[in-house]
């Protein structure tokens, strides 16, 4: 589970704070700093890298506000799971009371400082460590960071062309709803390994001298 930032069409205005023309739109922070937009909330399957249950909210908004909607969404549509993978940013208690709330394991990185031995905690290094068998775990978080690569570089989820929470949602929509016709294409075809292969084609290059 994670959220990714993407751009608001619009530049931000005056109180830096919301957009010109989008008033919805809120500064937070992004990968590389600080981005006006929204934040797409996304539970995602560690196995198929594909998209479980979304949410897309302001940019300004914390990620630990969408664990809840995001487990119950998963249960309502009746997908059953027995461990929630999350970065850093989800550290909390109160975090890990809500998923231990729906019978899984929170899977998440103590942040530093923090006194609880059996757990896991990423090192200066990036590198993972704690119990072996939670390490393991933590290490298929990585299916969502190639989701979202994905979803940026292939379907484009991060080029935002309308205004509004409402309109970055269908947008939202459109970039899942196309990997998800993918993959169900590859399924029906029973070639299951095309399932993450790109879904747009390739544009033909021209050749010299025409």
């Amino acid at each position: 589970m994670d959220g990714t930032a993407i751009k608001a069409y619009r530049q931000r205005s005056l109180d830096n704070k919301t957009g010109k023309s989008d008033s919805e739109a809120r500064v937070g922070r992004g990968r590389r700093g600080f981005v006006l937009g929204y934040k797409v909330h996304t539970a995602c399957c560690t196995g198929s890298e594909l998209p479980l249950a979304f949410k897309v909210a302001p940019c300004n908004l914390n990620e630990k506000c969408f664990i809840k909607p995001l487990l119950a969404k998963l249960k309502g549509l009746g997908i059953n799971f027995n461990a929630v993978l999350a970065d850093a940013q989800y550290d909390s208690a109160k975090v890990r009371n809500t998923v231990k709330e729906y019978d899984a394991e929170p899977v998440i990185p103590h942040r530093k400082g923090s006194k609880i031995k059996n757990g896991i905690r990423i090192g200066r290094d990036f590198v993972v460590y704690g119990v072996k068998r939670l390490v393991n775990l933590f290490r298929k978080r990585v299916s969502i960071e190639r989701f979202f690569s994905r979803a940026k570089e292939w379907l484009l989820l991060d080029h935002l062309r309308v205004r509004g929470l409402e309109q970055a949602f269908i947008h939202a929509c459109l970039s899942f709803s196309a990997m998800l016709t993918v993959a169900l294409t590859a399924v029906r075809q029973h070639k299951p390994n095309r399932k993450k292969h790109k879904p747009l084609h390739t544009p033909m290059k021209r050749k010299k001298g025409h």
